[in-house]
């Protein structure tokens, strides 16, 4: 995820925005309360939709459309990162790649 993560800032152009969220690498919350995949899935969701509400009033549009492009490409990147069943993407990725876009407030794709 860290090579994901540098690979796409890298992709994006200046943002004072994105330089900040790359400061730091990336890490795991290991310390919530979490069952099972699905209570995993929608605190992750839950945290992109958050976020995105915060940056409709805090960020520019551009800063916004920055992350949200960095926030998918990540997910592509991580993603494509192994295959699965002779698969580049699968079935399974490409639902959480279109429930991530709809959580960062972009609809269907």
């Amino acid at each position: 995820m860290s090579k994901a993560y540098v690979e796409a800032r890298a992709e994006h152009g200046e943002s004072e925005l994105l330089d900040e969220i790359v400061a730091e690498r990336p890490r795991m919350e290991r310390g919530g309360k979490v069952h099972n995949p699905e209570e995993l899935r929608d605190q992750g969701l839950g945290c992109l939709s958050d976020v995105t509400t915060l940056l409709e009033h805090k960020a520019t549009v551009e800063e916004r459309d920055d992350y949200r492009r960095f926030v998918l490409t990540v997910a592509n990147k991580v993603a494509a990162a192994h295959r699965e069943g002779g698969k580049r993407v699968s079935p399974a990725e490409e639902q959480a790649i279109q429930d991530i876009t709809t959580a960062l407030g972009m609809g269907a794709s």
